[in-house]
């Protein structure tokens, strides 16, 4: 085994700078048995590699080759089997299990051990070892450094070297020497030995020759031992003394560490006091402008503004822990709150003068905007109040409730001064507005309205005073003598006067549109001016939250009836949540007055014209989007909201009532109907709608008015048209059929292109039937005599043997051909040219329409009767008593002498 270590070091391992410590010639368990050698090895270079390597004899001749090598760290496990018993058996737990068997059980002992060591040395115990003897691992402890390499002992491993050169060389000279070192082994070692038996008595004698040096190195050391003791005994006194001087040290370094901490004190203690003078002293002259600032001069408000600022700083400063205790401290705290105190009770009092005068003032009075309708402008007001804003924002921080007082007090005194103005505003607005009725000439008196709004009316001009002035009082008269008017003339259903609105002028309405716009335009922007300096004066954020737009008025029908519906937004809430919803309540106090004189003013239009209400929806409907482009949450915002479904209920009952009209509408039975007045009236509505809502951002609102509307003339012109009994049904359609096609034609309504293509169907159709129903006279027992051969061809009978029947043969053909010569025929024609002109009305003009329509019927009858008698009696020679050319210059001269 010997041999195979060397050669295999010296063959494998050696060129590989590696070195050889353990060995075992093994094969696998359970297989034929192929032998091989697992070798422990160790590389020469550091860091030092452990690895295990299978070593396998060459088919091929008489050397080894590696065949497979593992490094140690990958081997988990070495599992020996048993181990009381002696079993060669033993297994490997690299990436698998390698399951082994020796050829003895002390080469697996040996190799196992070698193992063992190298995992103590090199890789901190990390293989695990299974039934493993401990006797065997015990007996692998070091022992010295005289165990052999085979036995793996850690330090035999480190102290192992290989021969160098000069080695090989000396034992290669010692080796031919003595010729027989190789053949006789044995006689060579014990040669060696007995030369080294020779050397060590040498060496002994040499030692006990050199006893006289010992003696004297013996007494060298003495005298060395004797002064180190000299050197204690000093080092010992000199330690002492550097204790004394530990000790001063010490007192001297308490005594620096004593004088540092009162520094560190006196310094914090001066920093405490600057910080109580920077943050906690008002200067005199601040104080002064506390206690006598002149809060009217602007020098003494900006005075007033500093020292106040100074104040809260000084009071919202966070003192330290501590500070509180102090009496200087509690002394200055008393004093800021005294002036805080005085200086709020001194600003409160002057702004409640302010608020109080403003409140009282009489400038502002109706004569001096009568002419121009315009709204005093509280600009100058705004502008000196705001120099205040920032005391309101101190006052706001430091006394709440005076803070709230103010608030109360200026809007108390502004709501007077608002409702005074807006009331006087509003009553020149209606005196302008009827104006425009009186300027009529009295047709005011004829405006069809309903009974409920005209006892309402005398009630909603009082605005909010309460009383009514001179001017509301006639304008009462003025409309209850309009509904006696009206009520005299409601049985005359052909006027129409709300459907029509012949009785008003176009400038009337155009004066009245402009009215309603300047009440708008004043309004806007006295709300948002108002709005804006509450903000800012008050500090409030109005913006701190943006609400959804204001959704547009839901419009639904029931029972035919058009309704709106709304949630209303500018009631106050019962609990302010936030500065936007207290911006929201000021507005609306001030306000109060503006939502009822608006509606008041529309009811009032709405009386004048009920067609006002087109003008007011689209006004109203533009300044509130106007209004939340500006602001979405503002009050003017949601207060013109709410009055625009007001509108826009006004507009609906408007629609209503046009189509109430139309269903309750009554003709005479000795009258011709002509074109319907409900008719006309769409007409006119729908001219001056499309005038009212060009560019309007409602067109929708329009558009369904315009559906419900069409659907009920149509409607209605065929209830008119089957209850005619002075005019046939198919003039009734056609004319006014023609007339609504006419009209939607020149008006291009978009949404109502298949109503105007359905009018002209209905016109289209009707006039035909008119036509073929008229033609059916003139030539009345020729055109029988023709139905009856149709119907003899009809069931069965060949057309040339019609001849043959004897109620349709040739003698009765010629028979009534007779009876209608030429001149008869134009008699006839005649007759029906005035029957048709009695049915037709005049405004139409469908005369010569329906005239030349006849013309192409009577020729396509003519036609087919020639046909006829071509077919049905052929060879006969029997032709009409007179010709095409004929029948043209018949029509011809009957339409010119009419």
């Amino acid at each position: 085994m010997t041999a195979i270590k060397h050669a295999l070091q010296r063959d494998i391992f050696t060129p590989n700078d590696e070195r050889l410590l353990s060995i075992v010639n093994v094969c696998k368990a359970g297989k034929k048995k192929k032998n091989c050698f697992l070798c422990a090895t160790v590389t020469t270079e550091r860091p030092v590699q452990v690895k295990v390597v299978k070593v396998k004899k060459s088919d091929k001749g008489d050397f080894y080759k590696r065949q497979i090598t593992w490094e140690l760290r990958d081997l988990g496990e070495v599992d020996a089997k048993d181990p009381s018993k002696e079993n060669p058996e033993f297994d490997l737990h690299f990436e698998k299990v390698y399951r082994w068997v020796a050829s003895s059980v002390a080469e697996k002992n040996s190799f196992i051990s070698c193992i063992w060591k190298l995992n103590q040395r090199y890789l901190r115990k990390k293989v695990e070892f299974v039934n493993v003897s401990p006797q065997l691992l015990e007996e692998s402890a070091p022992r010295g450094e005289a165990q052999s390499v085979a036995g793996g002992d850690e330090d035999a491993l480190d102290d192992y070297q290989e021969l160098n050169a000069r080695e090989e060389q000396d034992i290669e000279g010692m080796m031919e020497v003595c010729e027989y070192a190789i053949s006789n082994a044995e006689g060579f070692a014990e040669k060696l030995s007995r030369e080294l038996q020779v050397l060590d008595g040498a060496n002994i004698q040499s030692i006990m020759a050199s006893e006289k040096q010992v003696n004297i190195l013996m007494q060298l050391l003495d005298q060395a031992l004797s002064e180190v003791d000299n050197i204690e005994d000093k080092l010992s006194s000199y330690e002492e003394m550097l204790q004394s001087v530990k000790e001063q040290m010490d007192q001297i370094s308490q005594s620096n560490r004593l004088i540092q901490i009162s520094n560190t004190n006196n310094r914090k203690l001066l920093d405490e006091i600057q910080f109580l003078v920077n943050y906690m002293d008002l200067s005199k002259g601040h104080i002064r402008a506390l206690q006598e600032g002149d809060l009217s001069s602007p020098k003494g408000i900006e005075a007033c503004i500093n020292a106040s600022e100074a104040l809260l700083q000084c009071m919202n400063v966070a003192l330290r822990p501590g500070h509180d205790q102090l009496l200087a401290v509690k002394q200055q705290q008393h004093l800021f709150s005294d002036l805080r105190d005085t200086f709020a009770r001194r600003l409160t009092n002057h702004l409640n003068n302010v608020f109080v005068h403003q409140g009282h003032d009489q400038s502002s009075t109706l004569s001096q905007h009568t002419v121009d309708l315009s709204l005093p402008k509280h600009s100058l007001l705004h502008r000196d109040l705001l120099r205040y804003a920032k005391l309101m924002e101190w006052l706001k921080n430091t006394q709440r409730e005076k803070y709230e007082g103010l608030s109360m007090t200026y809007v108390e005194y502004m709501t007077r001064l608002y409702e005074r103005e807006i009331k006087d505003f509003f009553e020149v607005a209606k005196i302008k507005m009827a104006g425009t009725s009186k300027e009529a000439k009295g047709k005011f008196a004829t405006l069809p309205r309903k009974e409920s709004a005209l006892k309402q009316e005398p009630e909603s001009l009082h605005g909010s005073s309460g009383k009514l002035t001179g001017s509301t009082s006639s304008l009462n008269k003025l409309a209850v003598q309009g509904s006696n008017s009206r009520r005299s003339q409601s049985s005359s259903l052909l006027d129409m006067g709300n459907m029509s609105a012949s009785d008003l002028d176009v400038a009337d309405r155009t004066k009245f549109d402009k009215i309603f716009e300047q009440v708008l335009s004043e309004l806007e922007p006295l709300c948002l001016a108002e709005q804006d300096f509450i903000s800012k004066f008050f500090k409030l954020q109005q913006h701190a939250t943006v609400q959804p737009p204001l959704a547009q008025p839901e419009t639904e029908e029931t029972d035919g009836a058009i309704t709106s519906k709304v949630t209303p937004q500018n009631e106050p809430r019962p609990s302010l949540s936030s500065e936007k919803d207290l911006v929201r309540m000021m507005m609306n106090k001030i306000f109060q007055s503006i939502e009822m004189e608006l509606n008041s003013l529309i009811a009032l239009g709405d009386k004048i014209d009920s067609f006002h209400s087109l003008y007011m929806l689209v006004k109203m409907s533009h300044h509130v989007w106007t209004a939340e482009n500006v602001d979405p949450a503002s009050y003017l915002s949601t207060t013109l909201g709410n009055v625009l479904v007001t509108v826009k209920r006004n507009f609906d009952k408007c629609i209503s009532g046009q189509i109430k009209q139309m269903e309750e509408v009554k003709i005479s039975k000795k009258s011709k109907v002509g074109i319907l007045t409900f008719v006309t009236g769409f007409e006119e509505f729908a001219e001056l709608a499309e005038t009212i809502f060009r560019n309007a951002e409602r067109r929708g609102d329009l558009d369904k008015a315009y559906v419900k509307l069409i659907r009920a003339v149509f409607m209605n012109v065929e209830k008119v048209a089957n209850e005619s009994q002075k005019t046939p049904r198919d003039v009734v359609m056609m004319e006014n059929f023609h007339h609504i096609f006419s009209t939607l034609s020149r008006l291009k309504i978009s949404c109502l292109e298949a109503e105007r293509r359905e009018a002209k169907h209905k016109y289209t159709e009707h006039l035909q039937s008119y036509v073929i129903n008229s033609l059916g006279q003139p030539l009345e027992k020729l055109n029988h005599f023709f139905e009856g051969v149709e119907a003899r061809v009809a069931q069965g009978v060949r057309e040339e043997e019609v001849s043959y029947q004897l109620a349709f043969n040739k003698q009765e053909l010629r028979k009534v051909i007779k009876e209608y010569p030429g001149k008869e025929v134009k008699k006839g024609l005649d007759n029906l040219y005035k029957k048709v002109d009695k049915h037709l009305c005049e405004e139409e003009s469908l005369l010569q329409v329906v005239w030349h329509s006849m013309q192409d019927e009577f020729i396509r009858q003519y036609k087919h009767f020639e046909d006829l008698i071509g077919r049905c009696y052929p060879g006969s020679g029997i032709t009409m008593e007179f010709t095409i050319q004929d029948m043209l210059e018949y029509f011809s001269s009957i339409a010119q002498s009419h």
